[in-house]
């Protein structure tokens, strides 16, 4: 059985790196192609004599795509800090992308939790709001690798957005279960408050101390032992319950920016070359890393769904509802600037990775049974396509201005 197993991941990884050639080559999102790659594995199990139902029970008592989700998450922001400068040059573009971020996942959240309730009857605001935040949140683990080919604003600005919005709906998503819980509102928006302000501070003076530490190591072995440290810290910030992300975030951009951060007196304990050689590895090592949890965490999500659910009439008009208002809401958050190519950057508000993420993370107080999953399903599909649509449309734009040239 166990070489099954072996056979089995190894043709996943294989599979989810043709994808992800041939999303380059034709803007789908390899998140689709996994998903897929899952539902097929889901019906053609049997034929090599395993029940569904054994996996997925397996699946559900390790809790895999929980681990699996949260693991991608902290990659992922990982992987996005260490590309972002922080430049004079650039503070309009970060405050612009982290305005829209913040405008268009309240607009959304507030919007969608009116359908849901409307939609619904039974489930309360509170329950709305926590099942509308995951279906507001942009997902840079589709984002970050689709704008590659996007000139370098484009680019900058959707993956700070993204990441933005991430980590906003993430804060925003475990605030308001604390809300709903039987506590004092005034004392849950203190200890938010105070949390946020103790992990920034936390998260600048650890990053200072890990990347003063890590560049004195002599061992050859000391990037997973980074990763390690870092998913530690995250884990007992979340027991701690702290905006563990920040820690994450932080540590990326200290770490890829140091030249600003190290002045003054630090920049006496810096090794420049040291932190240069640690910073390219570590990026190589985290993209690879984020690659393969990404891969096993679809593929697990694409085997778990069960495809009965998209024939559902209200699954369907719940889910083209929530997509109206997605595309409605990111027009109204880019109306207070100026942005070329709107109609591009509107198409791109895929759902994925976060999404799922904190839907499984609902605590089961709030989960509402009538809610399909079939729901998510629709929505992660319909938005990936839009924003593979826009984007063929810019190359498709792209090609024709070369010919004229020519």
């Amino acid at each position: 059985m166990e070489y099954y197993i072996i056979i089995a991941a190894s043709l996943i990884i294989i599979f989810s790196y043709l994808f992800n050639r041939i999303s380059e080559k034709s803007n789908i999102p390899s998140v689709l192609l996994l998903i897929f790659l899952g539902v097929l594995g889901r019906e053609f199990i049997g034929l090599f004599g395993v029940e569904k139902a054994t996996i997925l029970e397996i699946f559900s008592r390790i809790r895999i795509l929980e681990v699996l989700g949260t693991l991608g998450l902290i990659l992922i922001v990982l992987e996005a800090a260490l590309e972002l400068k922080i430049a004079k040059d650039k503070y309009r573009l970060i405050s612009k992308s982290f305005f829209i971020a913040l405008i268009g996942l309240l607009l959304c959240m507030f919007a969608i939790a009116a359908i849901l309730t409307f939609s619904f009857p039974s489930m309360d605001w509170s329950t709305a709001l926590i099942y509308a935040t995951p279906l507001s949140i942009l997902s840079s683990a589709i984002v970050i690798p689709s704008v590659a080919n996007l000139n370098e604003e484009d680019e900058e600005f959707h993956i700070y957005e993204s990441t933005f919005s991430d980590i906003l709906g993430i804060m925003i998503f475990y605030f308001l279960v604390e809300l709903g819980k039987p506590t004092s509102n005034m004392m849950v928006l203190g200890d938010f408050t105070f949390g946020l302000v103790v992990t920034i501070v936390t998260s600048v003076i650890l990053s200072y101390v890990l990347i003063y530490v890590f560049q004195n190591l002599e061992t050859k072995v000391k990037l997973f032992l980074m990763i390690g440290v870092l998913f530690l810290l995250f884990s007992i910030g979340k027991l701690m319950h702290l905006s563990s992300l920040l820690i994450i975030l932080v540590f990326g951009l200290i770490l890829n920016n140091y030249k600003i951060f190290f002045v003054g007196r630090l920049k006496k304990y810096l090794r420049p070359m040291a932190i240069e050689n640690i910073r390219e590895t570590f990026l190589m090592i985290t993209i690879e890393s984020a690659f393969v949890v990404r891969t096993f965490f679809f593929v697990i999500f694409g085997f778990s769904i069960a495809l009965s659910t998209l024939l559902d009439i209200k699954v369907a008009i719940v889910s083209a509802t929530i997509l109206a208002i997605i595309y409605i809401t990111r027009f109204v958050s880019f109306l207070p600037y100026k942005h070329e190519n709107l109609k591009r950057a509107i198409a791109i508000a895929p759902r994925g990775l976060i999404t799922l993420l904190l839907f499984y993370s609902i605590p089961e107080e709030f989960l509402f049974e009538d809610f399909k999953s079939g729901i998510l399903l629709f929505i992660i599909i319909v938005t990936s396509l839009v924003m593979t649509s826009g984007l063929m449309k810019k190359d498709k734009k792209k090609g024709e201005e070369i010919s004229e040239v020519e």
